[in-house]
């Protein structure tokens, strides 16, 4: 056999390294793409959230200055 064949035979443990090899860096590519695809779903749920909360804020209170639970007049004696 060849040097090149030796090699990729790995001593008659070729069937137990190369998927060794496979696994490792099917992890670590998944491992490197994971948390930006985290990253962009959590800013998408996030901006999803303050849409909510500024809609619902809008529709209970249009108008914040026209309501003022809190007299500023002294009472008369």
């Amino acid at each position: 056999m060849s040097n090149v064949q030796t090699f990729f035979a790995m001593g008659g443990y070729a069937a137990y390294v190369w998927p060794a090899y496979a696994v490792f860096f099917i992890v670590l590519i998944v491992d490197t793409i994971a948390p930006t695809l985290r990253r962009r779903r959590v800013l998408r749920e996030l901006r999803a959230r303050l849409a909510r909360q500024d809609s619902r804020q809008n529709r209970v209170r249009p108008d914040r200055a026209s309501i003022n639970p809190i007299t500023t007049t002294p009472p008369s004696l």
